[in-house]
């Protein structure tokens, strides 16, 4: 029966040559390599034993005239397949799931995969990812590339953490029609300080004919209490030249308490667009959302860090099926932690194939 899962890797171009030695559909290599690492495979030999365990299931929607791929196949195409069109391919019907909410927050973050070693700034594998905030879903991803950093990699995907606090990247993102909401800290010094004085000013005025808004809120729980105060100000005045359509400063006060010593701490970010503090200070917890809501995933569900994948562009690639696995995962049916979803998806074909359904027919054709 046909997968949508194939249509999504239909526009992928096969690296390969044309040769005797090609046996495998490079969608029949993909796919497999995919519900594989949906169902618990971290490795290269483990998704080989995944085929051949699940053969039977796997022959519902593949081809595989020559059986199942070898270990060696896999690493061998995974390093070869670019990683923009791969990225391109899954980000396609990732999008197009977002687009009925409206307004889509996306947190753009890098993250380090420790095990696999190369000449970035961080030492090793750095991949730089667009989550959507309010989906859970994995927009796309870019790898490092070796002798740079994320900030470098950032116009390729485009609320941003401090490290993608640019100039030129906030007038990218206004010129494609979007908005930002950028952290501004001290590799900013010049936009800090001015930021800084905004409030100061208005402070010392007790915010006399200053447009501003506020919230606060309130959190308890497992032995912590939290208090944050969000207040915007709008229609800045006395920042830098060059930062495209800044529509207000953002100042965020947290408060924290637990098991009885006390922190504090004050963020400040920049956005171009003219929003309640309520609906701001949402974004913001959003971004921090993506720590936990892939970062923290992939290390502990998908133990990322320990991916030694370092041939060609194996470990990128592989390192976007995980990606695509948590956000499916995080909307498959039924309760329970994505621990428990990758396990009852390796063991169970009919509850893979549901997690699968959240590419649907309608976002990939």
């Amino acid at each position: 029966m046909p997968m949508p899962l194939l249509a999504v890797f239909a526009d992928v171009p096969d690296p390969r040559r044309e040769t005797e030695n090609k046996l495998h559909l490079l969608g029949d290599v993909l796919a497999l390599a995919t519900c594989a690492v949906i169902g618990g495979a971290e490795s290269w030999d483990s998704i080989q034993a995944y085929g051949e365990t699940q053969k039977a299931f796997v022959l519902r929607f593949l081809t595989l005239a020559n059986g199942i791929p070898s270990a060696d196949t896999f690493e061998r195409v995974f390093a070869k397949v670019d990683p923009a069109a791969f990225t391109r391919a899954f980000g396609r019907w990732m999008l197009a799931a977002c687009e009925a909410t409206g307004l889509i927050p996306i947190a753009l973050d890098g993250k380090s995969v420790r095990g696999s070693k190369k000449a970035t700034a961080t030492g090793c594998l750095h991949l730089v990812s667009a989550w959507a905030t309010s989906t859970r879903l994995t927009l796309g991803q870019v790898s490092v590339p070796e002798g740079s950093n994320e900030i470098a990699v950032i116009p390729e995907l485009l609320t941003l953490d401090a490290a993608g606090c640019q100039k030129a990247i906030a007038e990218q993102i206004r010129a494609q029609g979007g908005d930002y909401l950028l952290a501004v800290k001290g590799n900013q010094p010049t936009l800090l300080a001015a930021v800084e004085q905004v409030f100061a000013d208005a402070c010392e005025q007790d915010f006399a004919d200053v447009s501003h808004d506020g919230d606060s809120t309130v959190e308890e729980g497992h032995g912590r209490h939290e208090e944050r105060y969000v207040t915007a100000i709008q229609n800045p005045k006395g920042l830098p030249e060059g930062w495209a359509d800044v529509a207000a400063v953002v100042q965020v006060n947290r408060e924290r308490e637990v098991g009885g010593r006390g922190t504090s701490s004050t963020h400040y970010y920049i956005t171009s667009r003219r929003e309640p503090a309520k609906e701001i200070a949402g974004w913001i917890r959003g971004h921090w959302g993506i720590e936990n809501g892939l970062h923290w995933i992939l290390d502990v569900v998908f133990r990322e860090d320990d991916n030694r994948k370092r041939a060609g562009h194996a470990g990128a690639n592989l390192a976007m099926i995980r990606r695509v696995a948590v956000s499916l995962l995080k909307h498959a049916p039924g309760k329970g932690s994505c621990v428990t979803k990758r396990l009852k998806a390796g063991w169970d074909d009919d509850y893979l194939l549901q997690v699968l359904q959240g590419i649907t027919d309608d976002i990939v054709r």
